[in-house]
């Protein structure tokens, strides 16, 4: 197997998922989808065909097929074809499709196989986060002195202040922290209660408690025994519209 990988060019071990890259970004959606399906149905039968408009994932697509056996042949056969005039490069994704999952095994492999998924997802996100916060705080190489900076110099007046640069104190954004097994939920109606949001949260894999904040209105945090648990609620609570005015939540994770 490891041979035939070398071979084929990819770096991933084979299964059922094909990843295509180099594709032409200008090329709508529908139209992209409709050449690969043309091309790639000729190996074997296609379960799946992903690929999204959004700016990182342009240019790319997974193709999903029934069998091992139909996505060798299909990367031994179309690596480096060209299409809409750029060769498409192929590998083996690096995990399971949905499609395969779902296939494959039952509704609770395939709902932790969502977890962790979107776990790893957004770990990557929160790593991005923090690389671009680094950058922020990275100071500008200074130029190499010359003679009359060598020289000594006084104290500068004001060392040890604070920088004014917003910058320079930033954190990442609570948006993109990595996941953890307490949720922070804001924007709470006043007459929601303990009660009132356990009924919600609760009702999601290795709840624990609701903690209100004594003196403070509109949030509480939530935890869970598990991080999985708090994936799963975060990512059906959040943005749902709760009291008279259905005003959305916001559903976060705890800050470390």
């Amino acid at each position: 197997m490891a041979t035939a990988a070398v071979q084929s060019g990819t770096t991933q071990p084979p299964n059922s998922t094909v990843y295509v890259r180099n594709l032409e970004e200008r090329i709508k959606v529908d139209d992209l989808k409709e050449a690969l399906t043309e091309i790639f149905s000729e190996y074997g039968n296609i379960i799946d065909l992903v690929a999204k408009k959004n700016l990182k994932a342009k240019g790319q697509a997974f193709i999903v097929f029934d069998d091992v056996e139909a996505a060798e042949r299909a990367i031994k056969e179309v690596q480096g074809f060209e299409l809409f005039d750029k060769p498409m490069l192929l590998d083996y994704a690096k995990t399971k499709s949905d499609a395969t999952v779902q296939r494959e095994g039952n509704e609770e492999e395939f709902e932790m196989h969502k977890r962790r998924r979107l776990a790893e997802k957004e770990r990557k996100q929160a790593y991005q986060a923090a690389e671009e916060q680094k950058k922020l705080k990275r100071p500008a190489v200074a130029p190499a002195p010359d003679a009359a900076a060598a020289r000594p110099a006084k104290a500068t007046r004001g060392a040890g202040l604070k920088s004014s640069n917003p910058g320079a104190g930033a954190v990442v954004p609570e948006e993109y922290l990595p996941p953890n097994k307490i949720l922070f939920v804001q924007n709470l109606p006043d007459d929601y209660d303990v009660d009132g949001l356990t009924a919600i949260f609760g009702r999601f894999e290795g709840f624990r408690e609701v903690r209100l904040v004594p003196g403070r209105k509109g949030i509480a945090f939530v935890e869970y025994e598990a991080e999985a648990g708090a994936i799963s609620a975060k990512e059906s609570t959040s943005g749902m519209g709760l009291g008279a005015e259905s005003k959305p939540i916001k559903v976060v994770y705890q800050r470390q």
